[in-house]
Order: structure tokens, then C-alpha cells, then sequence
């Protein structure tokens, strides 16, 4: 499949979850109102936004064959919805350095929150590919900081993806020797971590 092909049938599947009308608040507005106000979720109200996030996965899945692949579902660190897909073979869906999965990661999360009405965090992953890059990012963003500590001086990342900055400014805001923020413009955009 191509990445024309691949466009296509994302805009397919967006164009899909689109309701009819101008303005759409979501078929779930209670679970919204909910989520809004703070209040903590119920073990059903969760239960109904993950099966509409596998709803979505498995629709998109679909489009290239696999909407009967397992799909491992947990909780990750920040309190996120994580959707791990684990078919064999699903390189297709990861991309380039990542770049498909972070597309398909934004048309999802789009479809999800307006199907809820609201933005909850959901996470795809396909065969452990982000849980393996976010844990290289983390290393390599301690790596940094111990190297920006020992130099006392500032070291910047290579450019990496919004998602990817935030796990280094996560993974860093309880060291109190060192600090971070991020330069340039996309895609060149990186962290820079500088001793305090």
C-alpha cells in the first residue's frame, strides 16, 4: 500500500466518523461532562471509552486487512488509555522513523474525541514500537542531562516529535540539576538541557 493509499483511507475513516450537522459534542456527553469537571471516571464509563478507542482501532485496521489482530489494552504511567496492536508484519503502519504511526496516532485521536465529545488520552501503539522509542528517548534524555551536569554547560537532543519532547521534559522535571526547553521550528524542533 503506498502512502497515497494510505491517506486515503485514514481521510476515509475520518470522513466516516464525521456526524452530520456543524457542531458536534460527542455522543457520550455525561462521560464528558464528567471528564470535565474532574470528577473520576467509573470502572464503566472507562469501559465505554475503550471499547469506542478499539472500535476505532479496528475500523482503521480494517483498511489494511488486520481488523481481527490482537490488541493488548492497558494503563499506562500517565493515566492514558495504551491500544498495543501486536500482528505480525504491521511495519507498514509504524512508518519511517515512526512518522505513519504518529499520523495515524492524530487521525485517531481525532476520531476518538469526536466520537466521546471530549479529548481522553488514548495511545496506539503497534507491536511495542513506541513503548520501545519511548524508553530509548528517556535513556537518551538522562544520558544528556548527566552529560549537560559533568560539562556544565547545555546539551540539545536531535529534533524529535511534540510527543517525544514532552516524554524528555517528563522524564527530567524532578532533577533538580538540570533544566530543559525546546528551540527551533518543526521539524527541526529540539530539547535542550542545560546544568542549573
Amino acid at each position: 500500500m503506498s502512502d497515497q493509499d494510505l491517506q486515503d483511507s485514514l481521510h476515509e475513516v475520518v470522513e466516516a466518523a464525521q456526524p452530520e450537522g456543524s457542531i458536534y459534542e460527542g455522543q457520550y456527553p455525561k462521560i464528558a461532562a464528567h471528564y470535565k469537571a474532574g470528577v473520576e471516571l467509573s470502572d464503566n464509563e472507562l469501559d465505554i471509552i475503550a471499547d469506542i478507542a478499539i472500535s476505532v482501532l479496528r475500523d482503521i485496521l480494517g483498511y489494511f486487512g488486520v481488523d481481527n489482530a490482537p490488541i493488548d489494552e492497558y494503563v499506562g504511567d500517565e493515566g492514558e488509555l495504551i491500544l498495543d496492536v501486536t500482528a505480525g508484519d504491521l511495519a507498514v503502519l509504524i512508518g519511517r522513523h515512526g512518522k505513519t504511526l504518529e499520523s495515524l496516532q492524530s487521525m485517531f485521536s481525532l476520531i476518538v474525541s469526536r466520537k466521546l465529545g471530549f479529548r481522553y488520552p488514548v495511545v496506539v501503539d503497534i507491536e511495542g514500537y513506541k513503548s520501545r522509542r519511548n524508553e530509548k528517548v528517556v535513556s537518551m534524555a538522562k544520558s544528556a542531562a548527566s552529560r549537560a551536569v559533568r560539562q556544565h554547560g547545555s546539551v540539545a537532543l536531535p529534533p524529535m516529535s511534540a510527543y517525544e519532547r514532552r516524554l524528555v521534559h517528563i522524564a527530567l522535571r524532578d532533577n533538580a540539576a538540570v533544566e530543559t526547553h525546546s528551540e527551533g521550528s518543526d521539524p527541526e524542533r529540539h530539547v535542550v538541557i542545560s546544568a542549573i
